[in-house]
């Protein structure tokens, strides 16, 4: 068994750029072995975000919104930051009311992921919601989202769809698709 890793101890960390929704930050590091770094990262924050897997009538439920970075329209599942006092299903339920027009009576926790974790402190929680029933609650999208069902059945055909192909989607996919088998659902 090796002995575990030692932290690098920070030195300085320095904001260095700032805009209305990113604080970019230097961090001054030196490691154990007396090396020393200075790296790049997102300013760390507390505040996590959910994605839903809604399934309804065998079926998956994905919307098409449009993606600033890439410029593009992406085909995923509904996502959003969780509000200060709310709880990682409190918020699913009211994300999925907003951009599905659904909220669900059975929502099940399946895993929390990092996202570059080099540069980012977010987690995202991952959510499967069922027994939906319709609900909705205004959100703050800028444009209708559009409604997207894909069969249970051919799920994994999603991977080759262009449009779905943000990672956190596809690891959602993967994790929903081992916890519908260890179900005997699929």
């Amino acid at each position: 068994m090796s002995k575990p890793l030692q932290k690098p101890t920070i030195l300085r960390v320095e904001s260095v750029a700032r805009s209305r929704l990113f604080n970019v930050e230097t961090v001054d590091l030196e490691f154990s072995n007396g090396e020393r770094r200075v790296y790049e990262r997102m300013r760390p924050s507390t505040r996590e975000a959910v994605m839903i897997v809604p399934v309804i009538d065998n079926e998956l439920v994905l919307i098409r919104e449009y993606a600033v970075g890439t410029e593009s329209y992406e085909l995923g599942f509904p996502k959003g930051l969780i509000d200060p006092g709310e709880t990682v299903l409190e918020a699913a339920n009211r994300e999925l009311k907003e951009e599905v027009g659904f909220g669900a009576q059975e929502m099940t926790f399946l895993k929390k992921l990092t996202m570059a974790p080099s540069y980012f402190s977010s987690k995202m929680n991952i959510v499967i919601a069922e027994s939906l029933y319709p609900e909705s609650l205004q959100g703050d999208e800028p444009e209708p989202l559009i409604q997207v069902r894909w069969p249970l059945s051919e799920m994994m055909t999603l991977l080759e769809d262009p449009d779905f192909s943000e990672a956190r989607n596809v690891s959602a996919l993967f994790l929903v698709r081992e916890w519908l088998r260890a179900q005997g659902r699929v």
